[in-house]
């Protein structure tokens, strides 16, 4: 049965849609032992999975070719897949694994017919591959409900804590002649950035460096491959490549 609380999709979300996109975040979660069916629906079914609109509603497509989210009831069965078995060949679990993500990532798109992401338990691995498209979230927003499915190692009814920054806001009362002075300094430095970003747009370039593809890489032959990454490796890079930028985040978890 349907319900009436339709959303559109935001900009970002149309972005990630897009053929040439689609992007599917695929995460995996190791466990001490393997998991069972009945002990995940127990999880996700106390979760606010169940309970947050982009995770219980359709993605679809008004007259006029706009796509928006359609709140439906969840078919949970739907969205976990159990594999008690090995699913390579490969002896090392770390190997099967990956060989499983890659096989999902080139051939296994998230169905439009029902919400885009699913739950992949790998009993005879001891691991759970969450796949959640672009579309539903950020990172940070998708870690963070993440979140709320782990308890706390030391009291198994809390879920854990992310670390915040105390507040830095002024509670003093502003006057209009302040408000007025930050909303001017707030046009004029937006229309400083805007100008730079032109110009930066119109003639600056990338430097040629050696991790820097050519004219036409985008038409290059292209294979999935598997790495890994230190992070002492990462800035060895950063520090000996101009123009080399790393995004990254940190969640600090109490336990």
């Amino acid at each position: 049965m349907g319900i009436n609380m339709d959303e559109p999709l935001t900009p970002a979300g149309r972005l990630f849609m897009q053929p040439e996109m689609n992007t599917i975040i695929n995460c995996v979660l190791g466990l001490d032992r393997p998991a069972g069916i009945d002990i995940a629906r127990s999880v996700i079914s106390n979760s606010l999975i169940i309970k947050h609109p982009r995770f219980t509603s359709l993605l679809v497509k008004d007259k006029q070719g706009r796509e928006h989210w359609k709140r439906v009831e969840l078919e949970l069965d739907r969205h976990i897949m159990y594999l008690p078995g090995p699913v390579s060949e490969s002896t090392d679990d770390e190997t099967a694994v990956n060989e499983y993500l890659a096989d999902l990532s080139v051939s296994c798109p998230l169905s439009t017919d029902k919400p885009l992401w699913e739950i992949h338990i790998l009993g005879a691995h001891k691991c759970v591959v969450m796949r959640f498209h672009h579309a539903l979230g950020d990172g940070v927003s998708l870690l963070s409900l993440m979140l709320t499915m782990c308890r706390k190692v030391s009291d198994g009814d809390t879920m854990p804590t992310m670390e915040t920054r105390a507040s830095s806001k002024n509670t003093v009362t502003e006057t209009i002649g302040t408000r007025l002075w930050k909303m001017l300094k707030m046009i004029w430095f937006t229309l400083i950035y805007m100008f730079e970003f032109i110009m930066k747009s119109l003639w600056l370039r990338d430097k040629e460096t050696v991790v820097r593809g050519g004219a036409g890489v985008e038409l290059w032959p292209r294979k999935l491959a598997t790495a890994k990454f230190s992070l002492d490796d990462m800035k060895a890079v950063k520090s000996n490549i101009e123009n080399t930028a790393f995004a990254a985040f940190k969640v600090s978890v109490d336990y």
